[in-house]
């Protein structure tokens, strides 16, 4: 027994295909199948599934054999006894007849009927969706008793019992996301509903929505109730406010203040006072911070303005507070009410707000307290505004703190040194007060500072280094010098010095001065040679006297005598190697030919070099200097040996080439 196939236009039988399970009575469980299409047959019978495709024979097979031939090309069991089947796109809807075993005794009983969605593999299948029916009496129904029926090109599948038919159809977007409402996964419900907006006929984004947020206040988890309100409610003002009064009610303001609409949409101002003025009776640091991040514009400033005072008249020195009140003046362009509190306040953007809009008159009278502040940016901010506070201006404010003075004309000078002229001379007493490393750097590059006062001042502090080189500069390097040797001790020093200045006079002080002492005598010896003659020194060194390290000093005097000829000798050589390479050059250069032709002139007459009528004779003198005379209009130095000058070259110098001439006949 099995399922006959037949060829309904040769009416041939192709095949039969058995059944599998041969000890089920075929009456209690009947076969169900179904064409897939018009060479496909699928048959379901007990527990198995035939995938029969009809194919086909080869002309040269048939024979006396039918046209065509079935072959299986999938099959695979199932755990239930089939009771239908049928099509869905490329899967089956499978109706099975399930019996399942009694937990009290040994026996089995007969279930609900289960409907499932089947994707059929080569040898096996995959369960996609499993449902169970229930009808009435399936308690007592047999696999008989059930049927599969279909309609072809919907999605409808009747199963019929012997006391119920029931409808089953493919469920929709609108199934699924009721699915999911009834389990509260509210997020998923709108996830889907915004993905599959054409397919949603019965749901509404907002409504999820609204349900989503619901759900959320209910959980107590009202930040993320908050936050979700930005994407659910979008630019719907009502709602927006309706959500608002919600978290009033429940006491959380502060959950939703972040997510506010504050761009293009904007609620009505007393909704942000309201949120503002429960920030400011309970969080301090939430109302600054709020103050900050919204625009000035969002609510009624004054109203805002006049809460926050009776705040502060309660605790005048609350810093949270007065921050939050500069910000408020700033948004009502009260700019000097606000670089007051950040000046009390010391706040870091005390800067910034006075170069943003412009308070440099403000400040006139406060430069002392910016500067006690911060110190750098002030002179910065000082500097960089010259044209709005002067020079002068900055010097009197600062003339009860000198300390100050001196660090703002320093950085004055540094930036220009002639801009501050004028207080040069009050700069030597504050860098000799609070800054005498820089001292001697200032004199240096000073061009405006009185040497004179200068010179006093070092003199009653004691500066050895500024008074030599305040001497030096004045020209009174012998003194200076003196100062360097009886004062510094230092005879490394006094050799630079006298280096320096390269004065023979200052060499011989030098030398007098040392002659009595012997670590001088070796610091000289040591460094002498190279612009004095050691000999000098070493004919008045007294006899018998002891200088340490004698020796080493001769043998690096001698050294620097070697080195000092070599050092000739191959400047020697490189000089005669130049001047040969010159000379070459210079006669190569002069034994060119020079072209002449009618663009060229005269330089004593002026006019054209070359005759207009050549059957004149030609008489021009071409020098190395490529200057071109007439030889007529050139005057004969001797007539014993007529050499001719360039008048042009021979007026300015005698150069080379300026007495050698070129005539051409």
């Amino acid at each position: 027994m099995g399922v006959k196939i037949l060829d309904i236009i040769t009416k041939q039988r192709i095949t039969n295909v058995p059944r599998d399970d041969t000890s089920l009575r075929p009456d209690m469980y009947p076969c169900s199948l179904f064409w897939k299409d018009n060479l496909t047959l699928v048959i379901g019978w007990g527990k198995s599934v035939k995938i029969c495709a009809v194919k086909e024979r080869h002309p040269s097979e048939v024979r006396d054999l039918p046209n065509r031939y079935v072959e299986i090309v999938s099959q695979f069991d199932t755990e239930y006894f089939i009771s239908g089947i049928a099509p869905l796109c490329d899967q089956f809807v499978m109706l099975f007849f399930v019996k399942e075993a009694s937990d009290k005794a040994n026996k089995e009983f007969c279930a609900r009927p289960c409907l499932d969605i089947i994707q059929p593999h080569p040898d096996s299948c995959e369960e996609v969706s499993s449902d169970a029916i229930t009808v009435r009496g399936f308690q007592e129904n047999e696999c008989r008793d059930y049927r599969l029926e279909y309609a072809e090109g919907e999605s409808l599948f009747y199963i019929i019992s012997p006391r119920d038919v029931v409808v089953a159809k493919e469920r929709d977007q609108d199934d699924h996301i009721d699915w999911l409402l009834g389990r509260k996964k509210y997020e998923e419900a709108l996830m889907a509903v915004e993905i599959c907006q054409k397919n949603v006929k019965r749901h509404e984004v907002l409504d999820i929505g609204l349900a989503y947020v619901t759900h959320l206040v209910e959980k107590e988890e009202y930040d993320t109730a908050a936050r979700k309100c930005q994407k659910i409610l979008g630019k719907n003002m009502k709602l927006w406010e309706d959500e608002v009064y919600r978290f009033k009610k429940i006491g959380q303001l502060k959950a939703i203040s972040k997510y506010l609409p504050r761009g293009d949409m904007r609620l009505r101002p007393a909704i942000y006072e309201m949120i503002l003025d429960e920030f400011l009776r309970t969080d301090y640091e939430g109302f600054a911070k709020l103050i900050k991040e919204w625009p000035g514009d969002l609510y009624n400033n004054k109203t805002i303005v006049q809460a926050l005072k009776g705040h502060l008249s309660r605790d005048p020195s609350n810093r949270t507070l007065l921050k939050a009140l500069a910000e408020l003046h700033i948004y009502d362009k009260c700019y000097s009410q606000a670089l007051e509190i950040y000046l009390t306040l010391r706040h870091k953007e005390v800067f910034e707000l006075i170069n943003k809009h412009n308070l440099f008159n403000d400040i006139r009278d406060k430069i002392v307290l910016l500067m006690d502040f911060d110190t750098e940016k002030a002179v910065d901010m000082l500097l960089d505004n010259e044209d709005k506070i002067s020079i002068d201006k900055v010097v009197v404010e600062l003339k009860e703190r000198p300390e100050l003075q001196h660090v703002y004309l320093h950085r004055l000078f540094k930036r220009d040194h002639h801009k501050g002229q004028a207080y040069h001379e009050k700069q030597i007493s504050l860098y000799a007060e609070f800054d005498r490393p820089n001292l001697l750097p200032f004199l240096r590059d000073s061009t405006h500072c009185p040497l004179e006062k200068a010179l006093e001042i070092c003199l009653q502090r004691n500066f050895v280094e500024e008074t030599v080189f305040l001497l030096s500069r004045m020209g009174n390097s012998r003194r200076a010098l003196q100062m360097i040797m009886e004062e510094l001790h230092d005879v490394d020093k006094a050799i630079e010095f006298a280096k320096e200045q390269d004065d023979a006079e200052l060499w011989e002080d030098l030398i007098l001065y040392s002659i009595d002492k012997p670590p001088f005598i070796t610091g000289l010896l040591n460094n002498i040679g190279t612009h004095v003659d050691p000999i000098l020194l070493i004919h008045r060194i007294k006899e018998g006297m002891e200088i340490p390290n004698l020796r080493d000093s001769l043998v690096k005097i001698l050294q620097d005598y070697n080195l000092q000829i070599l050092l000739r000798e191959g400047c020697k050589k490189i000089l005669v190697s130049d001047s040969l390479s010159l000379l070459n050059k210079m006669h190569r250069t002069q034994s060119r030919a020079t072209l002449v032709d009618e663009d060229n002139i005269c330089e004593q007459c002026l006019s054209p070099i070359l005759p207009a009528d050549t059957s004149k004779p030609l008489g021009v003198v071409v020098f190395h200097c490529r200057h071109m005379f007439h030889r007529d209009c050139l005057p004969v130095g001797n007539t014993m040996s007529p050499v001719y000058f360039c008048k042009i070259c021979s007026a300015k110098h005698r150069g080379p080439g300026s007495a050698i001439l070129d005539i051409k006949k």
